[in-house]
């Protein structure tokens, strides 16, 4: 217990002052005091031997010239780090000070780059007495070339989770040295051994279905062992929010070198690449949770304490300061330790690490997990660091919230919130709702489509409305075609919208082949494994050879719709004109100065003979009409037809 709880030096002395108290005392009338005064001697060696200074890493692992942040923090770790002195001889690096901490396994090195500093390597040097230690570090060329593209509204995002996608080497589905050793393609909690090689292998199925965009969840390791999912049932990291090393891409899904091959593969066929972060939280098997820096590196609480998930307590100018403090310092379970962003070291930590990702692997966008959860001035930092020396990046947030106004706080905004946000985009979680009720819901006053009119209406809240990233479903959520009772109509109708409506529309993995599940009695059942992906298959749905009659309808139906959008600039640039909802029809306009598109969508379970009237202001100048998804031409616009639960997309003509 004394070595847990003391210095050394204080522990030793604890120990001898104990004995010789006792000796003078009770003059060692017991052997049992002798017993004591023996272990606090052998502790002490012992002690003496663990600190024994040793450099065993360096974060982050590289770094660059040419950043335009010349400072650097540099986190050194290894039993005693923290007493050593430090010294660095090179050109244009000076160490400006060490940062010292409660846990001497650690220090932190802030130093500073010169503008023109060259690339090479550099001995960090670390003296204790007579002992000099030395680790090299290197410092790489900017590639000029690789540059973030970030997203626009002219992007189909599609969302995969690696291990359930394609598995393209087996030979990287287990490792011996790993926490969690088990793989098994036909059991849903564990790891199935899909990998950066099969989302290589299918870039031309994504390039087919019109995709521009790949969102893997987290590709950094998650050396852990199995969880606690529910009564009974342990679950595998194969999803990747839980993090255990920071700088090492998962081995399982092809290691750092994967990852770079998967990135430039993917932009060499003009697919730009999304990263997922997690900054909330990390698996209570990270290194750093094990050995912790400070004793304020985690939001600890005398007893676990979970996050309230009650986001709406931040924009409430009613709100505790207790509320508040439980909603962001709260822990998302009781196994994910929750990072406090307030710590500065750890701050600097989270912000650089980011950096060397998007640089390493030439990162186009990062969508943000439990962005709500955040200390939203640090991510704030972390946004404009990444703005800072990645101008075309782009930035989106997963913030789970029912409304526009809750959701507005969290990224750039026109209400008049005292904290405000600098993230561009985010995850439109009110729109994705309001699009399931408008297929679900008998129309009413606030129902059915109107939900959808009534939440685009709220638009207003938001900077810019062309930077929400919307869906129809995620990794998280029951899947789009179970939530619809599995009605093609209705299928149609909402991927309809999501590729026709503002924003930046996402797509999540085999909705294009019908995939279908609810989260019972698991969140794994909506991850399944893509047909074709993995050794065993008896179908590949890959290929249109193995696809179904109705599959390859879904399929060929969104490829359509998407490839169209690509050169429809009324739909990625244009602005957005919504006509209100009437006895089950909804009408909207996409338009700019080189064209318009209508979108007409019927949710009766009858046809209905639309009278266009109403819309003459976005009508005016065009004769006719073409139906993207058909190829007919509509020779009048008077009157359109609307079949039953139909949505049609029409490229209207002069």
């Amino acid at each position: 217990m004394i070595k847990t709880l003391f210095s050394p030096k204080i522990s030793i002395l604890l120990c001898i002052t104990y004995t010789l108290v006792t000796f003078d005392t009770i003059k060692i009338v017991h052997m049992k005091k002798l017993l004591v005064f023996l272990f606090c001697l052998s502790s002490f060696a012992g002690l003496r031997a663990q600190t024994t200074p040793s450099i065993q890493r360096i974060d982050p692992t590289n770094w660059w010239v040419g950043m335009k942040n010349q400072s650097l923090q540099l986190l050194v770790y290894g039993p005693g780090a923290g007493t050593l002195t430090y010294s660095i001889i090179y050109p244009g690096i000076q160490i400006k000070s060490t940062g010292k901490v409660e846990n001497l396994n650690y220090a932190f090195l802030n130093i500073s780059i010169a503008a023109n500093t060259r690339a090479g390597t550099f001995n960090v040097i670390g003296k204790a007495g007579k002992t000099t230690l030395t680790k090299p570090y290197t410092l790489l060329a900017r590639n000029k070339t690789a540059k973030s593209a970030g997203l626009s509204a002219a992007d189909f995002v599609y969302l995969l989770m690696p291990d359930r996608f394609a598995n393209g080497n087996p030979l990287n589905d287990e490792f011996d040295f790993m926490l969690d050793k088990q793989s098994d393609a036909n059991n849903p909690i564990l790891r199935h051994g899909g990998d950066m090689q099969g989302i290589e292998n299918h870039i031309d199925y994504l390039k087919e279905l019109g995709v521009t965009a790949v969102w893997p969840t987290p590709v950094i390791v998650n050396d852990e062992s199995l969880k606690l999912e529910g009564p009974g049932r342990m679950q595998a990291g194969y999803h990747g929010y839980h993090f255990t090393d920071h700088y090492q891409v998962d081995p399982r899904f092809g290691g750092n070198d994967g990852y770079k091959k998967l990135s430039a593969s993917l932009h060499k066929n003009n697919i730009k690449l999304v990263q997922d972060a997690v900054y909330n939280h990390v698996s209570d098997d990270h290194w750093m949770f094990k050995d912790q820096p400070t004793s304020d590196w985690f939001n600890n609480w005398p007893q676990t304490t979970i996050t309230t998930h009650k986001e709406q307590v931040l924009e409430d100018p009613h709100g505790s300061a207790f509320d508040k403090e439980k909603f962001i310092g709260g822990w998302f379970t009781g196994f994910l330790p929750d990072l406090n962003h307030r710590n500065p070291f750890l701050a600097t930590y989270l912000i650089q690490n980011a950096v060397w990702y998007t640089e390493m692997f030439t990162v186009d966008a990062w969508r943000i997990d439990t962005y709500k959860y955040n200390d939203q001035a640090f991510m704030n930092r972390c946004n404009q660091a990444l703005i800072t020396e990645f101008p075309n990046i782009f930035l989106y947030g997963e913030t789970v919230a029912n409304n526009a106004l809750t959701l507005s706080y969290f990224v750039k905004n026109k209400v008049g919130f005292a904290f405000k946000s600098n993230l561009p985009g985010t995850c439109d979680f009110p729109l994705n709702y309001a699009m399931l009720d408008g297929l679900n819901q008998r129309y009413g006053w606030d129902d059915g489509v109107n939900r959808i009119y009534n939440t685009l209406a709220q638009d207003v809240v938001y900077t810019d409305p062309m930077k929400m990233v919307t869906q129809l479903d995620n990794h998280d959520m029951d899947r789009y075609l179970s939530v619809i009772g599995e009605d093609v109509d209705k299928y149609k109708m909402g991927l309809t919208w999501l590729l026709t409506m503002r924003g930046i529309p996402s797509l999540y993995y085999g909705t294009e082949i019908l995939m279908k599940n609810t989260k019972n009695p698991s969140d794994a059942e909506v991850r399944s494994n893509f047909p074709g992906g993995f050794a065993g298959d008896q179908q590949n749905k890959f290929t249109s050879a193995g696809r179904n009659t109705a599959e390859e309808a879904a399929f060929n139906f969104i490829k359509k719709l998407a490839n169209y959008r690509k050169n429809a600039s009324q739909l990625t640039t244009g602005k957005l004109m919504q006509f209100q909802p009437d006895n089950g029809t909804y009408v909207y306009f996409r338009y700019n100065d080189k064209g318009s598109v209508m979108v007409a969508t019927n949710t009766n379970n009858q046809k209905v003979e639309l009278n266009t009237a109403r819309f003459a202001e976005r009508l005016k100048g065009f004769s006719k009409a073409n139906d993207v998804i058909s190829g007919a031409i509509h020779s009048s616009l008077s009157t359109i037809l609307l079949p039953p639960k139909t949505a049609l997309v029409l490229e209207l003509i002069k």
